[in-house]
């Protein structure tokens, strides 16, 4: 889920290809690198950034050639969902991603902007052909923050530690390795089948390296191998981020990073206007004209692995019945939306967004049409019908009220419960506790929570979780891609959720700015390239 804009336990855009990770038969040397609660984004305004895929590190702003680069100035940042803690173990939430991976804590490998994979504590890797080997050699001269030196030992005991305990994040991602060992600085991971996601795995939380034995708090403090570290952390206002000089690879450009957590539109907005941030992310498309235009500032628009979905919890009655859930999804007009969202997204028909491997344009399937939604009510014996919907206030009340008209208008009374995003977090993605749930999926490749029975959407279909588990044994990226098509569908019909629209990042970037990502910024920020000039 993702902490931006929605829980994160997830991406769109016309004319690019999907594709799956890949690494068979190819050795790398040293290259380049959940649900979140945003509020809506995008808006094509002001300059528009360069936009690229957003599987890996997102594309940066231009930078500019006036001024020197400015080594001591730390970067203000206003992001709009702030974490609950630091812990990047246990704690579910795109907000921690967002800030910590790449920035303070590091894995093996980490993901590029064109969707491949580039050697980050490893020096270089390579995958058997068969799929069931993957060897990593371990890179020298790299230190934690605590001053502790990286051992193969490390890396041994935090992979295995995700492997082996099912209370950490993203455990079940590394559910077919078999062993991990280390022989001098080589790496391995033996499998017990191939899985077409592993890759991607260990580029994410999973594949996080930390100091075995370290102790420290992982829920108020980090210890990473990342050019930053945290320094400090005032809960409800501020995460402070240091450069670290002991830093293995080249040095951040940033004495620091401050970010600033700003969960209500309007406040983003006015940290723009009276310039107390160099950079603001995931402005509100709806308020965006208070914004344009200001001196100083770039509005810089980048694509997003964000899926705005409303979840039906098909759990429980009367949503799981086929019928009504179908029926409220046809009564839903996206167009509205997206025109009352100003233009903030794009259309989303499916669980699987347009740069992910899989992904097929659904948009026909349940599409709007109110007069059959009232017969499929009917045929349900659902003619009046009341619910409620559990929504986080950083999403603000433009959808939720649409939804409570376009409901009303085919029978259904729609109450509205406006909640804080921790309290989302124990209610409904905990509890299940939920008739209907809007929340924004930032996380890339998040398919496999609709072949989860145990995820909050309360969702099964045996089959569905069978495609996916012969998309994650596949062998080559068209056998992985196809039986996720085919699953897709089998999802969309079923209707567990409807997919409103997939989001864009507005990002006001200050002029004297350079390098700042534009794209996936709901997902991750990596900074270690952004600078200031004076």
């Amino acid at each position: 889920m993702s902490d931006d804009h929605t829980p994160s336990p997830g991406r769109p855009s016309p004319g690019s290809t999907s594709r799956v990770g890949f690494e068979r038969r190819r050795r790398r040397g040293p290259a380049l690198p959940i649900i979140v609660g945003v509020v809506v984004l995008a808006l094509i305004a002001g300059v528009i950034a360069v936009v690229a895929n957003l599987n890996g590190r997102p594309t940066a702003s231009p930078s500019g050639s006036a001024g020197a680069v400015d080594t001591g100035a730390t970067l203000r940042l206003g992001l709009r969902l702030e974490p609950t803690n630091l812990n990047i173990r246990k704690t579910a939430g795109v907000a921690l991603e967002q800030a910590l991976i790449d920035n303070v804590y590091q894995g093996l490998v980490s993901r590029t902007a064109d969707g491949q994979y580039r050697d980050v504590l490893a020096s270089r890797h390579e995958v058997s052909a068969d799929g069931l080997t993957y060897t990593f050699v371990l890179r020298d001269g790299v230190t934690f923050h605590n001053g502790a030196a990286l051992t193969p030992q490390d890396v041994v005991a935090s992979l295995t530690q995700v492997k082996n305990d099912a209370s950490l994040a993203n455990h079940a991602d590394l559910a077919a390795v078999r062993s991990i060992t280390a022989d001098g600085p080589t790496i391995r991971l033996t499998l017990a089948r191939p899985d077409s996601n592993l890759m991607f795995a260990l580029a994410g939380r999973a594949g996080l390296v930390l100091k075995q034995g370290a102790g420290n708090d992982l829920a108020t403090t980090a210890n990473g191998t990342g050019p930053f570290r945290v320094a400090s952390w005032k809960q409800g206002s501020t995460l402070s981020l240091k450069r670290f000089d002991g830093y293995w690879g080249e040095k951040a450009r940033l004495a620091g990073v401050d970010f600033t957590y700003l969960p209500q539109a309007s406040s983003a907005n006015n940290a723009v206007l009276s310039g107390s941030v160099d950079v603001q992310t995931a402005l509100d498309p709806t308020l965006l004209d208070q914004v344009r235009g200001v001196r100083g500032y770039t509005i810089a628009e980048g694509r997003t692995n964000d899926e705005y979905t409303l979840a039906y919890n098909s759990g429980r009655a009367p949503l799981n019945k086929l019928q009504v859930r179908q029926a409220l999804s046809q009564a839903i007009d996206t167009d509205a939306i997206l025109r009352a969202i100003n233009g903030g997204g794009t259309k989303l028909g499916g669980p699987i967004p347009e740069l992910d491997p899989g992904y097929e344009d659904l948009t026909a399937i349940n599409a709007y049409n109110p007069d059959n939604a009232k017969k499929l009510l009917a045929a349900a014996g659902a003619s009046t019908l009341t619910l409620t919907l559990t929504i986080p206030s950083v999403y603000g009340t433009t959808v939720s009220d649409l939804l409570v008209s376009q409901f009303a208008a085919v029978g259904v009374t729609l109450k509205v419960r406006q909640v804080e995003f921790p309290t989302w977090l124990t209610d409904v993605y905990t509890n299940k506790n939920y008739d209907l749930s809007f929340v924004n999926h930032a996380e890339a490749r998040d398919f496999g929570n609709y072949a989860n029975p145990d995820y909050y959407f309360n969702y099964r279909n045996p089959k569905v979780t069978q495609l996916y588990q012969q998309a994650q044994r596949a062998t080559s990226e068209a056998e992985a891609g196809a039986d996720l098509k085919q699953a897709a569908r089998l999802v969309a019909e079923d209707a567990p959720a409807k997919w409103v629209y997939s989001g864009k990042a507005l990002t006001a970037i200050s002029d004297r700015v350079h390098g700042f990502p534009t794209d996936a910024t709901t997902s991750r920020l990596d900074l270690a390239e952004v600078s200031i000039t004076r």
